[in-house]
């Protein structure tokens, strides 16, 4: 059980979400809300219902019913409203610094204009409580060249995010499916990531970072599985945006005692705690890491490791990194 204390500690701490996929956010609640207001028939009668079907056994079995749940968003004030109530939930957790993933294919196949999509979640972000940027990601059981596809469409609204990454369905679509976007992307001087190493094998995050040159490991959790690469990881420094309610939900683990994250700590990984989809999986920053640390041998020094890790990983600006990192070196002193 967690000491009163620590759960304060890890609850009121200063941290950076860096893996939040936006549309993973999308409640039940606001879905219901939404489809009414958007006059869209869902395949559920109630809330409760829609909850119940969150029994997942692995990661397509919830991409099939968060696509269903994204059918709700039609309008610019939809993306609005989605990304606000996450906002203000994540800086109830005390989140300082979110960067945000969007899925625009999974709109602009539905007929929504990318405008509308950007806009919507861009404008909540200026109007929001913290401080928040946008990652657009490319699905990666599409083409590549539904990829670039994308990225030209984006090209008008290169303002409005900071970099690119890949989500969706990892086994059988490696990073490199998708080099030539990449590379597009980082000539444009946009920031990369990726999604790798959560079911796909250590390969795959060898590839996102050799082929894609990403800056950051979404996942990566499998990494221990090749001692090769642990140790190329902590040399360069390479983060991982860890999600450890999504793990358990998705099957990675069975269990939450049974997690690697005190090991890629130990390790000397630059490990970060992230919600990844919080209304799917059971909790937004600080269910993730309460959960972690009811279940794991972890103690306040590994949530301060954790909370300098998110805004060290961060795409900050060297000033607003040092500031965020002086806060969370007060908080701990205090505490």
């Amino acid at each position: 059980m967690l000491n009163e204390q620590l759960r304060q500690t890890i609850e009121q701490m200063p941290k950076a979400e860096l893996h939040i996929h936006i549309e993973g956010s999308l409640e039940p609640e606001l879905i219901f809300a939404l489809a009414q207001r958007n006059g869209v028939t869902l395949a559920y009668p109630s809330v409760e219902a829609l909850r119940q079907a969150y029994a997942f056994t692995d990661l397509q079995s919830f991409l099939d019913i968060y696509y269903a749940g994204a059918s709700v968003l039609l309008h610019e004030q939809d993306f609005y409203d989605m990304t606000a109530a996450y906002l203000k939930r994540a800086a109830a957790d005390n989140v300082r610094h979110a960067e945000i993933f969007f899925d625009p294919q999974t709109h602009t196949a539905r007929g929504v204009p990318f405008e509308t999509v950007i806009n919507g979640i861009w404008r909540a972000c200026q109007e929001g409580p913290i401080s928040a940027s946008l990652i657009m990601c490319f699905l990666r059981h599409l083409s590549e060249e539904e990829a670039l596809a994308t990225l030209d469409e984006a090209l008008p609204y290169r303002d409005k995010f900071i970099g690119v990454g890949l989500d969706s369905s990892e086994v059988g679509h490696p990073p490199e499916k998708f080099a030539r976007v990449f590379e597009r992307a980082r000539q444009l001087g946009l920031r990369l990531v990726a999604h790798a190493g959560e079911e796909g094998s250590p390969a795959y995050i060898e590839s996102a970072l050799d082929v894609l040159n990403v800056e950051r490991i979404d996942h990566g959790v499998r990494c221990l599985e090749s001692p090769e690469l642990v140790e190329r990881l902590v040399r360069e420094r390479m983060a991982l945006t860890v999600c450890p309610l999504s793990n358990i939900k998705l099957r990675v683990f069975d269990v939450m005692g049974s997690h690697n994250l005190r090991t890629l700590l130990d390790k000397g990984l630059a490990a970060t705690v992230n919600s990844d989809d919080p209304a799917y999986f059971g909790g937004y920053m600080n269910a993730n890491f309460v959960a972690a640390f009811e279940a794991l041998p972890l103690d306040a020094s590994h949530a301060r490791q954790l909370a300098r890790n998110s805004f060290e990983a961060a795409f900050l600006g060297p000033e607003q990194k040092r500031a965020f990192l002086a806060e969370v070196d007060t908080f701990f002193g205090a505490h």
